[in-house]
């Protein structure tokens, strides 16, 4: 009988157990299980893969907790850029937005590039034309407004540094970029059909300049489907993810080299981007609805479940 499931992540990095109070703890692992059960939901009742991944990632979106949709980060000029991508491993369709504001759920926008529109990825001015010759509404920037973001840009606001998402302490981020979380929200997903989705989504790095972009939004990099071997959903250090091509690299040793999806997985966490100095994790599942979620960081907010009864919802090793 076809294995369905589905697995997401909130982003990974300096998560040291002791550093957060059992209160935070406990509202993000239910906001994880939130979003797993909503996409666990569609599945079980027989929804698409790309449903169910689309359907996770919203769900942390509108959290604050994660650093996309509401949580975003704030950019040097104090706004709110998003990035977000989601690929169907049935027809490998894809759909992408890049440097968007305003819009709730990006993750939804992406989605529609793939389905109504003939193109792959939407950035910027054009992005937001598209957005609304498709009715979104925009948000007013209160909706995206947290106090703990706030905190972090003022701290880093008037120098070059920038940060991906929170860590001990941004001043120590500023001379460290390991001592970080990368707050990039995805999601995977197999469904009883064997078919398999992937979406991710994010609000990119405090302080970026210069319409930086990062892995998120690339197919290819930070997400990537396609029924022959797996669907992936990256957080990490995006420069690094996008010079590695992470989530077609781990696709690519399950075709070509014939390895399971966690052999793939670690091979490209734990040797092949560490050796050009990049570190996070993903989440993948093959369309045996196998999961893997790797990181070379100390922590990643993930969490997965299966038809076959397994569930996990976890943030450190």
């Amino acid at each position: 009988m076809q294995i369905f499931s589905i697995a997401i992540h909130g982003g990974a990095g300096t998560l040291v157990k002791g550093m957060m109070t059992p209160e935070l703890e406990k509202q993000y692992k239910s906001a994880l299980k939130k979003a797993l059960d909503s996409g666990y939901k569609l599945l079980e009742e027989g929804g698409s893969a790309i449903d169910a991944v689309e359907e996770a990632v919203k769900q942390l979106e509108d959290s604050h907790l994660f650093n996309a949709g509401k949580g975003s980060v704030f950019t040097a000029e104090g706004t709110h850029e998003m990035d977000a991508a989601i690929m169907d491993g049935k027809t490998l369709n894809a759909g992408a937005v890049s440097l968007i504001t305003g819009i709730k759920n990006p993750v939804s926008l992406a989605r529609d590039v793939m389905e109504k529109s003939e193109h792959v990825f939407l950035a910027g001015d054009g992005a937001m034309q598209f957005a609304k010759e498709h009715n979104y509404e925009l948000e007013e920037p209160t909706y995206f407004y947290d106090e703990f973001r706030h905190q972090q840009w003022l701290e880093i606001r008037d120098t070059n540094s920038f940060q991906l998402d929170h860590s001990k302490s941004v001043t120590e981020a500023a001379r460290s970029q390991k001592d970080s979380k990368f707050g990039t929200v995805g999601a995977v997903a197999c469904d009883k059909n064997g078919h398999v989705a992937a979406a991710t989504s994010t609000g990119g790095m405090t302080n970026k300049k210069w319409g930086r972009v990062g892995d998120s939004p690339m197919i290819g990099a930070g997400n990537y489907a396609n029924n022959k071997t797996c669907a992936v959903s990256c957080t990490g250090s995006g420069e690094y993810f996008i010079r590695g091509v992470v989530a077609y690299d781990v696709a690519m040793l399950m075709e070509h080299k014939d390895m399971g999806v966690q052999d793939a997985s670690d091979e490209v966490i734990h040797k092949r981007i560490l050796e050009i100095n990049g570190d996070g994790g993903l989440i993948a599942v093959d369309k045996n609805g196998a999961i893997a979620m790797p990181f070379n960081t100390e922590g990643m907010y993930r969490a997965s479940k299966s038809s076959n009864g397994q569930e996990e919802i976890s943030i450190y090793k």
